[in-house]
């Protein structure tokens, strides 16, 4: 029997990225550090830096889920609003971290630089911090709720520290593919009988479209490994039912003439 994968959630916080000026690349960069620990992304949210958006989706996300994590809004300027949102979000006072003061003040700075930068001091009482290992202010945990930097290069960093011990997890999902040249209306029964042999297993199918033809590759993620084979072999027997040539690991971008 398959263990329980531990959930998690993440929140972007940022009106830069709803409007389309920043495109968003760390949700797929957690998503991948958190499954090698065990915990499968089952959900991410865009909201605006807008308080009472920011501590309804906390406060709903963090009861709903094992882990938490955010994104944005922690920086030096007037709309950095997430730290003080998670205060309110967990009824909490923020105070200047001592901790984090002393880091920012190590960098001379004119006294209204310095005061800007010492906004992201201001920590949630009771939070424990995350390390930024660019030696940048860190981002801090609350209950279950990871907040972390916007910024993909110091996201990234924050999150090559997290371990089993902070974040104890299930068993990494793993993924195998097999691809194509066969459209999805000419598997979909097939797939939906496979798929009923392997309830722990779950099965995608991706169509593309290419100069050389059109098909499908078919995703199989899971944490048990000999029912992922087993359902790899069946996905694989199929293909070469409809006369089609199965490709291990997706279709070629273009088949080569012999």
């Amino acid at each position: 029997m398959s263990k329980t994968v531990t959930s998690a959630c993440l929140i972007i916080i940022g009106n830069e990225i709803l409007s389309g000026r920043t495109q968003d690349t760390n949700l797929a960069h957690l998503s991948g550090v958190l499954n090698e620990l065990g915990i499968r992304m089952l959900e991410a949210r865009v909201i605006p830096d807008i308080e009472s958006t920011i501590v309804d989706t906390v406060n709903q996300c963090r009861n709903r889920f094992d882990y938490v994590f955010t994104t944005g809004g922690i920086g030096p300027t007037h709309d950095d609003i997430t730290a003080d949102s998670l205060a309110k979000a967990f009824g909490v006072e923020i105070e200047e971290h001592p901790e984090v003061a002393a880091l920012i003040k190590q960098r001379p700075a004119t006294p209204e630089v310095m005061a800007s930068r010492l906004r992201m001091a201001r920590i949630p009482v009771g939070a424990t911090l995350i390390e930024n290992p660019t030696g940048g202010p860190p981002g801090f945990q609350l209950g279950n709720v990871f907040v972390m930097a916007g910024v993909p290069m110091v996201m990234q960093a924050m999150a090559s520290t997290f371990d089993r011990n902070r974040l104890p997890g299930g068993e990494p999902v793993r993924s195998l593919t097999v691809g194509a040249f066969l459209g999805e209306s000419q598997v979909a029964e097939a797939l939906s009988e496979i798929q009923s042999r392997y309830p722990e297993i779950d099965l995608g199918s991706y169509p593309f479209y290419r100069p050389d033809g059109y098909g499908t590759n078919l995703v199989m993620r899971g944490t048990e490994e000999d029912d992922l084979k087993a359902m790899a072999e069946a996905v694989t027997d199929m293909i070469s039912s409809f006369g089609a040539t199965p490709y291990p690991g997706g279709a070629p971008a273009a088949i080569q003439d012999d």
